[in-house]
């Protein structure tokens, strides 16, 4: 029996319809052949027998997001998970002992499975993303996440690529909101993670008077269910909650060509919330660091990854006008594809068209921000790298009239949001 004749789209189908759809879309039975139908929290608390660390959030219904900065954290193995959730609390024993489970949810979120089972690397060919066009992509580019009812992610965007979401255990609900919608979510970078842009609205039980904008927000409602993934496509919003008592997901990030630009924001946004957040101040008291961050990176490390995706950036740039130039029948060697993990220590390449180079000169153009070195004058390498961005660089970009006009812009908004 030929089993991917059975399956509604091959490899190739199902990669285009990656590439090119911009609305989220649930594949089915696209799975079910996948060994990873089988981790379920029974499986998984005999194979995965390490601590992992458990967000705790208490259940409620409160306006405001719950960030992971104000969740309990504790380290327990999946088996001990098992047991509070069979017993549903009443035997309070072990990790979980403070938290009774009726009245508190726990999810053990955004696991690299490449971690989880580094001893046992036969497991990560038990997620087959290759049925979707990704050849060579498995367990080993996958996230895990084990969570019980109320279990939810605030909601957020991520900066890079799209997603894939398989279900295996339990449900999920998401509420998706589309990128234009961004306005109405009220996007913020505090607390931090890096790729992650949270909104302050708590999309289930909206503080109307508090985010008066999100009536506008259009909202797409999906329950995934096992067996099923999920496609979210590139800067789609997303809230995600568990419905039903366990929940087990797999998920992979895709990187996509256009990401080279949003890393060299990320790193951006990085060294700003850094340089600031870093300060010894009466108001730098709070939580802004996510604990998904594992520390606070130096100004110069900040500054290194800034150089390094622009560097990427305009290597790829070049790489293309170089394309569009050769002659019909050479054409120019494809780079390798590269798998990046959700962070700015790989820069993957953007493919930006003509128009998209124009409108970046014109703009260059208007705000004065052209590099005055010239290929062959100091700083500049013979493969035309171009200067070296430093901390005076920095400042003189974010203190441009244009940026300050925006930023004076955006605190009167705020000012009159408060005052309505």
């Amino acid at each position: 029996m030929n089993i991917m004749a059975s399956k509604p789209f091959t490899p190739e189908e199902a990669r285009r319809i990656v590439q090119f759809l911009q609305k989220p879309a649930v594949f089915l039975n696209m799975t079910k052949d996948w060994p990873a139908l089988h981790w379920t929290v029974e499986h998984l608390s005999t194979c995965l027998t390490e601590r992992v660390r458990f967000r705790i959030g208490k259940r409620n219904e409160d306006m405001a997001p719950l960030f992971e900065t104000e969740c309990s954290y504790i380290e327990a193995t999946v088996k001990e998970f098992l047991s509070w959730t069979l017993n549903e609390g009443e035997s309070l024993v072990g990790p979980f002992s403070d938290y009774h489970y009726k009245e508190f949810w726990a999810y053990a979120d955004y696991k690299y499975i490449a971690q989880l089972f580094q001893d046992k690397p036969a497991i990560f060919q038990d997620v087959v993303w290759s049925d979707f066009g990704f050849p060579g992509r498995d367990g080993r580019d996958s996230t895990l996440w084990i969570g019980t009812q109320g279990a939810n992610t605030p909601c957020h965007l991520d900066s890079y690529g799209c997603n894939l979401v398989f279900q295996i255990q339990g449900r999920k609900r998401w509420h998706l909101f589309p990128p234009d919608d961004t306005p109405c979510l009220y996007p913020t970078r505090i607390p931090y993670e890096e790729s992650s842009v949270f909104s302050q609205v708590s999309v289930v039980h909206p503080d109307l008077k508090k985010f008066p904008a999100f009536r506008k927000a259009r909202v797409h409602t999906v329950t995934l269910q096992p067996g099923q993934v999920l496609f979210v496509p590139r800067h789609w919003w997303h809230y995600v909650e568990s419905v039903d008592p366990v929940t087990v997901s797999v998920n992979s990030w895709i990187e996509m060509d256009m990401d080279d630009e949003a890393r060299v924001g990320e790193a951006l946004t990085k060294t700003i919330v850094c340089a600031l957040k870093s300060v010894p101040s009466l108001d730098n008291n709070d939580h802004w660091l996510n604990p998904t961050e594992d520390r606070v990176s130096s100004h110069g490390e900040n500054m290194q990854y800034l150089n390094l995706a622009v560097k990427a950036c305009m290597d790829k740039r070049k790489d293309d006008t170089e394309g569009w130039s050769l002659l019909a029948g050479q054409p120019r060697a494809e780079k390798p594809e590269r798998n990046c993990p959700k962070d700015t220590s790989c820069f993957k390449s953007n493919d930006p068209s003509q128009t998209k180079q124009r409108s970046d000169d014109e703009f260059c153009q208007r705000s004065g921000q052209h590099a005055h070195q010239e290929a062959g004058s100091p700083g500049t390498s013979e493969e035309g790298a171009g200067m070296h961005i430093s901390t005076n660089d920095m400042l003189e970009f974010l203190v441009h009239p244009d940026v300050i006009t925006l930023v004076t812009r955006l605190i009167m908004c705020r000012q009159r949001e408060l005052q309505s």
